[in-house]
């Protein structure tokens, strides 16, 4: 090769050489100004929600579990192992009973609106002897009150611990407790009953009575229910033997001796 064509030769080598050199430097640049201009995308996607999801492609669910209120729900536990004693519409007081039952803690007028003396000693059937009562004759105590003393308002606490207070509540002072139904479970049998009297001994023991605690200690074995004659009968239970009970709404108390008293309930 002679010296021209050996000069020719480096030239075009060099001009390669360059050219290679050339686009790999404009690919970096490329490269550059593409990872700038994503990135000036996105800072504006995030400025603008609809640039952010063109499509409004609505977010994944989330499924979150939630129960209802207390007060909303008619699930009731039994109370189990609870002592009773026997009393009675037009009961004199005496030492285990300290308060008479003329009057009941929401009746002033119990006896004359129940028809006389519900004496649990002569009985016709369920009835009391020589009358057939005007009110349910399968009636019971719990030893809470939820219309403070002197009456006209609830006790604080009462939109707090009873369950069904704000479906029932009518007026302040009037109770949501009285009337309500419990289920009462001795032996084989279940007896329905009405809440109508506080006690025994006590008006204020809504952590037994609503909160799932024992009765208040007192001086009948720590009875935490009263139960008239006619749920004494039908359970075939005896004053100080222990019982379960539970509330329960109008729509779950089943038939039986109790159910012409039956009306609806809040």
């Amino acid at each position: 090769m002679n010296s021209f064509s050996s000069y020719r030769s480096g030239i075009w080598r060099a001009v390669l050489g360059l050219s290679a050199l050339q686009c790999a430097h404009a690919n970096m640049l490329w490269d550059k100004l593409e990872s700038e201009h994503q990135h000036n995308l996105e800072g504006q996607r995030e400025s603008f929600d609809d640039i952010r999801d063109p499509y409004r492609v609505p977010p994944k669910v989330k499924i979150v579990l939630e129960g209802p209120n207390a007060w909303e729900t008619f699930d009731y536990s039994w109370r189990r192992n609870i002592p009773v004693t026997i009393f009675w519409v037009g009961e004199d007081a005496s030492q285990n009973n300290p308060v008479h039952n003329h009057a009941s803690s929401w009746d002033p007028n119990w006896v004359r609106n129940f028809g006389g003396v519900d004496d649990p000693n002569r009985r016709n059937g369920y009835f009391p002897a020589g009358f057939v009562p005007r009110q349910n004759p399968f009636y019971i105590a719990l030893p809470y009150n939820d219309v403070a003393r002197g009456g006209g308002r609830h006790k604080p606490e009462a939109s707090r611990v009873i369950r069904w207070f704000w479906r029932a509540a009518k007026a302040p002072g009037q109770s949501v407790c009285h009337n309500r139904w419990i289920a009462i479970h001795f032996g084989k049998k279940v007896c329905y009953a009405q809440w109508k009297d506080c006690g025994p001994f006590y008006t204020d023991d809504y952590n037994y009575v609503f909160l799932g605690k024992s009765p208040k200690p007192n001086r009948n074995g720590n009875a935490g229910l009263d139960i008239s004659p006619a749920v004494r009968d039908f359970l075939g239970v005896k004053s100080g033997q222990q019982v379960s009970w539970k509330f329960v709404e109008v729509d779950q108390v089943r038939e039986g001796p109790w159910s012409d008293w039956l009306l609806p309930q809040s």
